[in-house]
């Protein structure tokens, strides 16, 4: 990793960075930037802020493994976790939610996750997560919270991931 000097030395906030669940989940777009937009640079000055910031693991919801060596390398510790086609969206939520809960049951971690963009896909799994971790009971107030937090509606792909948590009912054992 290139050493950066100045005030790029302190890093950048990755674009849309939202708490989920203060100072322990957050999310935002991928570092450095969705597919064409994507920029080296930004991404390392966005690592620096992640690594900064104490964040100890990264987890990646998109298909590809694109970006793990980078986080990695700025010593972030990096877990690929594809979200998958529709037809394997509840299987795939159910081993994704297990993870998150086991990770953030340790007070310790502070978990950053990412899709391509801050959109729907994104949005709608952690809308999922509340109702698996059960922090919140109903689909409606979880989107309600989502969009919220988020700035933005839930849209049909969002809403898709919520109802696959809910019809499976992909919740955390109690």
């Amino acid at each position: 990793m290139t050493t950066l000097r100045g005030r790029w030395a302190q890093g950048l906030e990755p674009r849309n960075f939202t708490w989920i669940i203060k100072d322990h989940l957050a999310a935002a777009e991928r570092p450095g930037g969705f597919a064409r937009n994507h920029r080296k640079v930004r991404r390392q000055e966005e690592l620096i802020w992640l690594r900064r910031e104490g964040f100890t693991r990264i987890v990646s919801l998109l298909d590809s493994p694109h970006n793990l060596r980078a986080y990695e390398e700025a010593g972030l510790q990096a877990d690929h976790m594809p979200l998958g086609r529709p037809d394997e969206l509840p299987e795939h939520l159910r081993v994704i939610y297990t993870r998150l809960g086991d990770w953030l049951d340790d007070p310790n971690e502070k978990l950053f996750v990412h899709h391509e963009e801050f959109g729907d896909r994104l949005l709608g799994f952690l809308t999922g997560y509340l109702l698996y971790a059960r922090l919140v009971q109903e689909g409606p107030h979880a989107i309600a919270i989502i969009e919220r937090l988020g700035g933005r509606t839930l849209d049909a792909d969002g809403r898709e991931m919520v109802a696959a948590v809910l019809t499976n009912d992909i919740r955390r054992p109690t």
